[in-house]
């Protein structure tokens, strides 16, 4: 039994299963994974190039924004190139050190995400609600200490997790039944109880998913009521623009990671998982700088000026 159960580590990679299962289906995704990556590269590029070179996007929401561009190309970046080469030919191994940084990084992205749109909803409260002192309450001094503690925040959760799921000792086989490197599929391979681990997984998810979620609602119930009291047509409209698509965006993230970290594995068969976790990681950040940008006012004004048109 001894010798059954050697660690991963000693021979020097993983097996990511991936759709393995479905073959036929895997040069579809192949052509699905890479689209979305390139409109995640391309409309988060817009984004914090567009915020950048524009003094008028030069505010607290579009610092956020750009934010939130940059993490979702890192995180597409830190698995997206992993899985289109194992979804174009047979080879589907993932060197160990390889597996370790995917999970780092992919693990520290998505909890920075969660906390960066808690931050980017207290900027909408502050801007809906409080707006005779909204530069005051978003000061670019403290505009950038919430930035960098949720970033913080991301990578200081992933060290804990990586950590304790590295720690474990892992069965002689090495096939992870997922596409990426991911806590709940790793702990599969383990030869001791892991109950503690899971039981770490589900506390600091609750810390990072459900609180931020809880906040975030508390932030929109205020800005509804404040939205009611409204009698201007054009701030009602303004209002619904910017928060409606934070609100789009925050549904699609955090729905699909409740169902992967908080939903009992039992509920949902692994495959179903799969694709629920390529919705969040793969579709979602492409969907971002759309969302945002396809009824922003503030938007199309910046691009007309930088092309001349203003």
């Amino acid at each position: 039994m001894t010798m059954d159960k050697n660690n991963a580590s000693s021979e020097g990679y993983f097996v990511l299963l991936g759709f393995s299962n479905w073959p036929h289906l895997e040069l579809v995704l192949f052509v699905v994974v890479l689209m979305f990556y390139l409109m995640t590269l391309i409309g988060n590029l817009f984004i914090i190039i567009l915020s950048r070179l524009d003094s008028h996007l030069h505010t607290p929401m579009y610092f956020f924004l750009s934010n939130l561009s940059f993490l979702d190309l890192c995180y597409s970046t830190s698995f997206i190139p992993q899985l289109l080469i194992n979804l174009w030919g047979p080879d589907k191994t993932i060197s160990y050190t390889g597996c370790m940084v995917q999970l780092y990084f992919s693990l520290a992205l998505g909890t920075t995400e969660c906390v960066l749109l808690v931050v980017m909803s207290y900027d909408r409260y502050a801007a809906v609600c409080r707006p005779l002192h909204y530069t005051v309450l978003m000061h670019p001094r403290f505009c950038h200490m919430l930035a960098a503690a949720s970033w913080v925040s991301g990578f200081t959760n992933s060290a804990l997790h990586s950590i304790f799921t590295f720690w474990v000792p892992l069965c002689g086989h090495r096939q992870v039944d997922h596409f990426l490197c991911e806590v709940p599929a790793l702990l599969q391979l383990s030869c001791v109880d892991t109950r503690a681990n899971e039981l770490t997984l589900v506390v600091m998810s609750s810390i990072f998913v459900l609180i931020p979620l809880i906040l975030i609602l508390s932030s929109y119930g205020a800005i509804a009521q404040a939205v009611l009291r409204m009698q201007s047509t054009t701030g009602l409209q303004k209002v619904f623009g910017t928060c409606g698509a934070h609100l789009m965006v925050v549904c699609l993230f955090f729905i699909p990671a409740m169902c992967i970290y908080l939903l009992p594995s039992s509920g949902k068969s692994q495959d179903q998982g799969k694709f629920i976790a390529l919705f969040y990681t793969v579709v979602t950040p492409s969907l971002n700088p759309l969302i945002y940008t396809l009824r922003n006012r503030d938007v199309r004004g910046a691009v007309k000026r930088l092309m001349g048109q203003e």
